[in-house]
């Protein structure tokens, strides 16, 4: 008995001394995460240009030339024209990790090639030879990482938004004052705000923020253990009485790139936007998730938007570059609208985006609404004038 009671501890002993192995990061296990899925208004779209100016890129380019060169050695796009921006809004910094999943141009449903020939990836499972739907790439992502928050923004391609404001914009500069050619009453606009397409689009965005818990679960999250946070969008415009050049003449989109007319801007704050935002925060009551929180934008960037009175361009408010004193207060936090001067390295799709100082904001804002882990939702709104101790516009979640 002694005997067999030596080797037995001797086994036990033996078993004990060897090494657990190491877990492998993911669902609970690991340092956290927050990504960001969906379209060019959280993919970082403009992210490279510090407000307005007609006088050179240099004076603005506050990004540098690997603005949405994402792969791993900011050389080169994932996936062409996604825009993916180091300073898109998901990277707060403050020692939280992210990942930045979106793609400017992208819908609900993936699109394997659009009008130019680019991938668009959906909020879906899509897996094919041009490439994986975002719900399929989070649930790879989540499955080996520590994801606590994921942050949306889906619907404003599906709404068509892009076509509706070049549609103005040519409205703008092929009618005269005296029988303006309005884009409200035109059927790219009267179709989208529709009450059939309106409610087909919300149920669309609801079935994509599924797609998103379904992600989660494949990748082994229980509902409880992380956040969806769903954001709107915000106001680019202000409405026609704000807007800082004359309808009459061309200036207002030769020099400020916000060619639409005053009742075109008026509709927009009033009826588009606003119908656009119901339908993401509705799709996110309808797809009855538990652990939805929303991030109110639709007021974030008043006072800082394209061509409003209280703003201007670089050079109207003897600015000699982005970083002079005072530029982020002085200056546009939403990229100008491009048609004939999307030349060297301008886009025409970074039209009407959050630029620079507007990706701080929303940095800003995420990182309130994140909470340290404990993510809540809220309205954001600008602060007080001036940056805060990680170089972003001082905003308020409330």
């Amino acid at each position: 008995m002694a005997s067999a009671c030596g080797t037995a501890t001797i086994v036990v002993a033996g078993l004990t001394a060897v090494p657990s192995p190491a877990l492998a990061d993911g669902p609970g296990v690991g340092s956290p995460w927050i990504v960001s899925v969906g379209d060019s208004y959280i993919s970082g779209e403009a992210g490279r240009w510090a407000g307005n100016t007609n006088n050179g890129e240099t004076l603005h380019d506050a990004g540098g030339s690997a603005t949405y060169f994402d792969n791993a050695n900011h050389t080169a796009e994932v996936i062409n024209r996604c825009h993916r921006a180091w300073t898109a809004e998901i990277n707060i910094g403050r020692g939280v990790n992210s990942t930045n999943l979106a793609c400017s141009g992208a819908k609900t449903a993936t699109v394997a090639s659009d009008g130019s020939g680019n991938f668009k990836p959906g909020l879906d499972f899509y897996n094919g030879s041009a490439g994986q739907g975002q719900a399929l790439m989070l649930q790879n992502f989540a499955s080996t990482h520590n994801v606590k928050m994921v942050a949306v923004s889906i619907g404003g391609n599906d709404f068509n938004f892009a076509g509706i404001v070049q549609q103005c914009v040519t409205d703008f500069l092929g009618s005269p004052t005296w029988f303006k050619d309005y884009c409200k009453d035109d059927s790219i606009v009267t179709n989208a705000m529709s009450s059939s397409n309106v409610s087909a689009r919300r149920a669309d965005i609801k079935n994509a923020f599924l797609n998103i818990r379904t992600a989660m679960r494949n990748a082994g999250y229980a509902d409880n253990s992380w956040t969806l946070l769903v954001q709107n969008y915000m106001s680019p415009l202000p409405n026609g009485s704000g807007i800082r050049y004359s309808e009459s003449g061309y200036s207002r989109q030769n020099t400020g790139g916000c060619g639409f007319w005053n009742a075109d801007a008026d509709y927009a704050n009033a009826t588009l936007l606003p119908t656009i935002n119901n339908a993401v925060f509705g799709a996110a009551t309808d797809a009855g998730l538990t652990n939805v929180k929303t991030l109110n934008l639709s007021s974030a960037f008043n006072g800082r938007r394209l061509c409003e009175s209280t703003v201007g361009l670089l050079e109207e408010k003897g600015l000699s570059s982005w970083q002079s004193a005072g530029a982020v207060d002085q200056t546009e936090w939403i990229n100008t609208i491009r048609t004939a001067t999307a030349t060297g390295n301008y886009y025409i799709q970074e039209s009407l985006h959050p630029n620079y100082w507007g990706q701080g904001a929303l940095s800003n804002c995420v990182a309130q609404a994140y909470n340290a882990g404990t993510p809540r939702g809220g309205t954001c709104v600008r602060g007080a004038n001036g940056l805060n101790a990680y170089g972003e516009p001082n905003m308020s979640l409330n």
